[in-house]
């Protein structure tokens, strides 16, 4: 094991808990899940958009903990018509939500757009996510001690020139050069500013963002066999496998209030590590920038 860190003995009770986990059917949101479930919470919530996957996922759930509730609830965060969907099924069941976490997401995809044409990944990774998190916040805000953890990336350090580059969201932002990845970067910043912003609006959440690690999962596997090459060269001697690469973003989600720095972003396992964030990840303005774009792009929903 490649970290101090043991969920077995350090997520605490979770009795009376409700946590909705995003992508939740698949790789390190259905880690996640398996991690928690045995910590007695009183319902887990698995969106995705593949009910087979999530059936899976709570058979090995109710292997451990049978009486456990577990639902799957449907979402496809390129698609804010889903998400809000989703978030209204959620709302309709339940008052309170104590852990959000916002795990699902694409990397080094080819040029396209959502649902609602904006560019695929940024849609996805960021603004589908950010629907939810709208939908449900009062919800955590009526919770005692709620927490959202939105999963960001060492990525975010690709992002391009400028950081997010507004007038080009609603296009495919076809860049010549290192496209896919320099797009995934613009995405994964958008989340870590935007866990920064919501502690900053919302001081009564614990809202954070979390670098999992270099986890071997579909991510990887989804991808063009240069694409592969290039992350198995540079990062082989690192690959965590997928039960390990949710330590991190199970220990924010259940850490005692006093050991997270609200807005804070994490490494594995628990490392706060906002000095090595560059100068446009620390750029306050231009996360006041993407709050404000955001919120005119979901107004209607």
């Amino acid at each position: 094991m490649p970290f101090d860190y043991n969920p077995e003995k350090e997520i605490p009770n979770l009795s009376g808990k409700t946590i909705f986990i995003t992508g939740g059917t698949g790789g390190l949101g259905a880690e996640s899940a398996i991690h928690i479930a045995k910590h007695n919470p009183s319902h887990i919530y698995l969106s995705g958009r593949n009910a087979t996957s999530a059936e899976k996922v709570i058979k090995q759930i109710h292997q451990v903990t049978p009486n456990l509730a577990v639902t799957f609830i449907k979402c496809d965060l390129a698609s804010l018509t889903s998400v809000k969907e989703a978030a209204e099924h959620f709302t309709g069941q339940h008052r309170t939500l104590d852990i959000l976490m916002c795990n699902a997401g694409i990397m080094g995809k080819k040029p396209g757009l959502t649902a609602d044409g904006y560019e695929v990944q940024f849609g996805t990774n960021h603004l589908g996510h950010a629907l939810l998190i709208k939908k449900l916040l009062p919800l955590l805000q009526a919770s005692h001690n709620p927490r959202i953890v939105i999963l960001t990336s060492q990525g975010w350090g690709l992002h391009p020139h400028g950081g997010i580059i507004f007038d080009k969201l609603k296009t495919t932002q076809d860049i010549a050069f290192a496209g896919p990845w320099r797009r995934y970067g613009q995405s994964k910043l958008a989340n870590l500013l935007y866990a920064r912003e919501l502690a900053k609006r919302f001081p009564s959440i614990t809202s954070v963002s979390v670098h999992p690690g270099v986890v071997k999962t579909d991510l990887v596997a989804g991808l063009s066999l240069k694409d592969k090459i290039i992350v198995y060269s540079t990062t082989w001697w690192l690959l965590l496998q997928p039960h390990e690469g949710a330590f991190n973003q199970t220990w924010a989600a259940t850490v005692d209030k006093a050991e997270i720095q609200n807005g804070g972003y994490y490494e594995p396992v628990g490392k706060l590590e906002d000095g090595k964030l560059d100068k446009t990840a620390r750029d306050d303005k231009l996360a006041e920038r993407l709050w404000d774009w955001t919120e005119e792009a979901l107004r209607g929903f």
